[in-house]
């Protein structure tokens, strides 16, 4: 399916060491006709890191999308009644997050974006990257593939040695996983063989 106009809100949570892979799949997204409305949760805002100071990152990824950044639950609560998103991406997703969405925790804007887009029966698209995916937070994994109308971007582990309950998302795949994800399917296979990650 094509994504040309379709309305697609890409949300952003705290895996900083991930955001070099995402904004090039922001572009794509852009060259392909689609409107993005940018997310983002409090860890992304208001955190500096070796990785970048939160504002800028927000700033950047405003002037991408050339919107503002929805950051609030104030701000986000609106998109369920307005049905606004044909599509919702987490990207990247932390294990904090996929937890909390799991056990139906909605403290951010994301979370909001993410509970209003279940509530229309619409598709949210989730494109992990955590340590303990493997781990504790394996049970929500499970928990979420058993959801209707979520869907996953294709993921394995990154480093398997130095981080093995570690996965992470093949962030080249977000678009043709929205492409499924509009047309109520999975891309297959969901576990994948990924490159080698060095630990940053």
């Amino acid at each position: 399916m094509m994504i040309r106009g379709k309305n697609i809100g890409f949300a952003l949570t705290g895996s900083h060491c991930t955001y070099e892979e995402i904004w090039p799949q922001v572009i794509k997204l852009l060259e392909a006709g689609a409107e993005i409305y940018p997310i983002a949760s409090p860890t992304v805002a208001e955190t500096t890191t070796r990785f970048g100071v939160g504002q800028e990152i927000l700033a950047h990824f405003s002037e991408l999308t050339k919107r503002s950044v929805i950051t609030t639950i104030v701000e986000a609560e609106p998109l369920g009644p307005s049905k606004l998103l044909d599509c919702l991406v987490i990207a990247p997703c932390t294990g904090n997050s996929l937890a909390k969405l799991a056990n139906a925790i909605t403290d951010t804007a994301v979370l909001m974006a993410a509970k209003t887009q279940l509530r229309n029966q619409r598709p949210l698209v989730l494109a992990i990257s955590t340590n303990d995916a493997l781990g504790l937070n394996a049970r929500n994994i499970g928990t979420l593939l058993n959801v209707p109308n979520l869907y996953f971007v294709p993921f394995g582990q990154d480093n398997p040695e130095a981080k093995p309950r570690s996965l992470v998302a093949d962030m080249d795949l977000i678009l043709p996983t929205i492409e499924h994800a509009l047309q109520n399917k999975q891309l297959q296979p969901v576990l994948m063989e990924r490159q080698i990650r060095a630990v940053r």
